[in-house]
This record gives structure tokens, sequence and C-alpha cells, in this order.
């Protein structure tokens, strides 16, 4: 008589690996990175609409300030419970519910009629699209051939930084011809057709076993992290640790989190393994997707700084230099995937950070107050080429060095690194402009001294520059508020030189980090699932 094979047998037996798939499941495919594309693009529309959405909510700066902290703050929670049901149900249950509901929570967003309501349609969406991202990268190595896992993480890095910069110029035109409402609804057909496309182009596999549920780790890490992050974003508007809000949240972070490590290294059968988080070479990797997020959110926030606050520029005339970060990379991602067959990754990277850096220092020894967007352009073509490689190095460099029992590790890494490197870099560059603009603003006011003949003059002639024939006594009042704003332009022109001369150089960090790092094994561990299927031995 045979005998059923219990759960725990089931755990012991040897895993049986499937083979290699042969072919490329383009709809399947294009659904997980879809996915990618919609998650990053809807968090930074948020960032560029928030003041259209602060208004219609009747939301003060301080409140309004939550409204995208509120939707991050759910990805970073989601992020350990993502890569868990990806093992244990399979990434086409997960996504097609995941996706499904995010386009509901996306249609019914803009008609919530407080700021509470609001916030919570942020975090529920928040928790459905922190699934997406996740998800992709093991489904990019489960289902395609590995000889084309090259092609599919540049694609992968390429809707990362597509997403993230053409924002502006979409939320731009929302606002001007339509509603802030699209920022929202415009996710409702793309998540509708990431659904279709996971329906029809993913297998329906059986689930074979479940793998052993960690409540208490997957509440603790995805709510330390969370914390953290709700602590690192809202940082810069609370003055850090003279707020006591700062400082509860990092400490509750930091309590959550030392629980979860403490527990994963006392069970048997952990969520992560730690010691793949900290041995090489995930640290590194780490550090260096932080630092590449950092760039990308330099770009993104100094340039619009700049733009907005000294030549006063809308959202769709800031998208106009961001665009060419962007579109570039339609064509050199594929060039660096070709580049990943035929080299080593750290080549690819190296390379990549080397642009970066180099332009960043074109911005900050050549940017002056009249520069627009036009002057943006050779800086913003070699950085477009430099995240490109940069950032498909990197992931592939860390692919190359997987095992199948790490995937689950690798890919919570991954996740967290993406989100919570942005913050820390978006926290850093913020902070940075702030302080550095208040410096040159004290600086160039002790050469601004009331009754100096020079500032008179200037005064005189700001004035009879703006001569009006309704009030031609108000000249001297116009003259000292041209002045002044000459003086808020040029210490804000000071601020963004200094942020880019600190990016650069922290690229520059980044640079010998990968140049010292050893070589990786010569392939993706034989092209070994990520998540093995474990099968009952015959009774």
């Amino acid at each position: 008589m045979s005998v059923a094979a219990t759960p725990r047998d089931i755990g012991l037996c040897a895993p049986t690996l499937p083979t290699p798939p042969t072919s490329i499941p383009w709809l399947g495919l294009t659904a997980v990175l879809m996915g990618t594309f919609i998650s990053t693009l809807n968090g930074r529309l948020s960032s560029f609409g928030l003041a259209d959405i602060r208004g219609a909510v009747g939301a003060g700066f301080d409140e309004g300030a939550w409204i995208t902290t509120a939707q991050t703050v759910a990805q970073m929670f989601v992020t350990l419970i993502a890569v868990w049901m990806g093992a244990a149900y399979g990434p086409r249950r997960v996504l097609i519910w995941a996706s499904l509901s995010f386009a509901i929570l996306s249609l019914l967003t803009p008609y919530s009629a407080t700021l509470p309501m609001l916030l919570t349609m942020q975090f529920l969406g928040g928790l459905a699209s922190g699934f997406f991202i996740p998800l992709t990268l093991s489904f990019i190595l489960l289902n395609t051939p590995p000889k084309y896992w090259a092609f599919g993480i540049a694609i992968y890095a390429l809707n990362l930084e597509l997403s993230l910069n053409i924002s502006a110029s979409l939320e731009g035109w929302y606002t001007e011809h339509h509603s802030w409402r699209w920022i929202f609804w415009q996710n409702v057909p793309l998540a509708l057709i990431m659904t279709l496309c996971l329906r029809r182009g993913i297998a329906n596999k059986p689930i074979i076993v479940h793998p052993p549920t960690d409540v208490f780790a997957l509440i603790t890490g995805g709510s330390g992290l969370a914390l953290l992050y709700a602590a690192l974003d809202q940082g810069n508007r609370l003055d850090w640790l003279s707020s006591g809000l700062i400082w509860g949240l990092l400490l509750a972070a930091a309590l959550l989190l030392l629980a979860f490590f403490v527990h994963e290294a006392r069970i048997p059968d952990p969520l992560l393994n730690l010691k793949v988080v900290f041995g090489a070479p995930v640290p590194s990797l780490f550090l260096l997707i932080a630092f590449l997020r950092l760039t990308i959110l330099a770009t993104s926030y100094l340039i619009p700084l700049y733009l907005g606050s000294v030549r006063g520029y809308r959202d769709l005339e800031v998208g106009d230099a961001l665009v060419w970060v962007a579109v570039p990379q339609l064509i050199f991602c594929p060039l660096a995937a070709l580049m990943l067959r035929r080299s080593d990754a750290r080549l690819v990277a190296s390379i990549g950070f080397i642009f970066i850096s180099v332009a960043c220092l074109m911005v900050a020894y050549g940017l002056t107050p009249i520069w627009g967007t036009t002057q943006f352009l050779p800086s913003a073509l070699l950085q477009a080429v430099g995240q490109s490689f940069a950032l498909s190095g990197v992931v592939f460099f860390g692919v190359l060095h997987l095992r199948p029992k790490d995937a689950l590790t690798f890919g919570a890494v991954l996740q967290t690194a993406r989100l919570m490197g942005g913050e820390l870099g978006s926290a850093f560059v913020t902070t940075l402009a702030r302080v550095r603009e208040q410096i040159a603003s004290n600086l160039i006011g002790l050469h601004v001294q009331a009754g100096d003949a020079r500032v008179l003059r200037r005064i005189d002639a700001y004035g009879a520059a703006t001569t009006h024939a309704l009030d031609p006594g108000g000249a001297l009042h116009r003259g000292e508020v041209v002045l002044g704003g000459v003086v808020r332009a040029a210490a804000t022109t000071q601020a963004v030189i200094d942020g880019f001369i600190a990016v650069g150089f922290l690229t520059a960090v980044a640079l010998l980090i990968v140049v010292f790092r050893s070589a990786a094994p010569e392939g993706p561990a034989s092209a070994l699932p990520l998540f093995p299927v474990r099968r009952p031995e015959p009774p």
C-alpha cells in the first residue's frame, strides 16, 4: 500500500530541476516589464502633480507631504511578502490579482474627497503595485533562455529609467490639457493590458509545495523597512533629528529590524539567508544600486529645482530637459545588453559610472543662471548612456552570482535597494541642496549691504528696467524685489552646482567599488531556476 508523502518528507527531497526554457514568452515578459514601468511612473507622477492633488483634497503642505510617502511605504512593507508569495503561488497568480487591484484603486483614487481617504487609497495602491518589481527579475530568469538574460535585464533597467524621467512631461501635459486625475487614471488601461498579457502569456502551473510561512519575519521585516523609509522621506521636511516623529520612526524601525534579524538568525528555515545578505557580493550590490538611484534622483530633482526656481519653468518645460535622459536609453539599453553578452559586467558598469560622473561635472563646471533646457542636452545624453550601462551591468553582475536557494534573498535585496537607495539618495540630495542654498544665500547677502553705493546703483538699474507707466514712483521697490530674486537665483544655482559635484564624487566612489570587485562566475549557476520545485519521492 502506498503512503502519501508528508510536507516534511517533501521538504527533504532532492529538487527536480526543470529544463531551462528555449523560447521567449513575449506576452508574459511584456506583462512583468509593464509592471515595472507602471510602478515607477505612478510614484513619480504623484510627486510632480502633488500641488494639484493637495488642492483637490484641501491639504496643506505638511499634510500633503504624506501623499507620496503613503504609497512608497506600502511598497516597502510588501516587499518581503511579494517575493514569498511569488515563490508560494507563482508570479502569474500573484501579479494578476495585484494588477487588477491596482487598476480598480487607480480608477477610484481621484474620487477621494478627504486627505485620510486619499492616503488610504494611496497606501492600498502601494500594496498592489509593490508586487510588480520584486517578481519581474525572477520571471525573466525563470522563463527566458539564459542567452537572452542580458537583454531582459537591460529592458528591466530601461523601464526604471524611462518611467522616472518622462513623468514630468506626462504630468505637465495632463494638467495643461486634461486634469490632474489622469495622473491616476492613466494606470487603469496599463494595468488592464498587463493583466491580459499575464493571463495569455504565462502558463498556470500547478502549485507543488508552499514555502514555509514565517509570519513574524514578514511583519517585522516589512514594518521595519516601511518605518525607516517614512523617516527618510519626511526627514528633510521635519529637520531630521530635531523632530520627535523622526526619532520615533527611526527607533521603531531599528527595534523591528533587530527583532527580524535575530529571529532569522535563530530559526532553522529563515525567510532570508543572512549569510547571503551580509556576504559577497550582496552588500556591495546594494551599495552600488543605492549609488545609482542617487544619481538618477539627483538628475530628476536638481534639474527641475534649477529650471523651476531660477528660470520659472513649468512641469511641461522641465520635462523637455528630462526627456533627453529617458529617450536615448531606447538605443543604449540594447547596446548595453550586447556588451554584457560579450564582455565582463564590471566593464559595462564601469563605463556607465564614468559617463555619469563626467556628465555631473559638465553641469557643475558650466552651469550659470542663464541656462535653459538646451544647455543641459549634452550632459543629459551622456548621463542617459551612463545610467543604461551602469544599472544593467550592476544587476547582471549580481545575477551571475545567483544560486537557486538564494533567490528570495536576492529578490528582496534588489527591491529594497531600489526603494531605500532611491530614498537615501533623494534625502541626501534634497538636504544638501537646501543647506547649500542657505549657505550661499548668506554668503552672497554679506555683499549686499543697505546704503552701499554699488547696491544702490544696481537697484536703480533694475527699477529703471522695470518702469511701469501706472506706477512710476514704485521703481525703488521693484528694483529691490528684482535684486532679491537675483540673489535667490544665484544661491539656488550654487546649490545645484554643489549637488552635481557631490553626486559626481560619489559616482567615482561607486566606480572604485566596481573596479575592485572580483570577477563573477562563468555563468548564472548553470541556468538553474530561482525557485526550485521540490517533488516527493516515489512511495
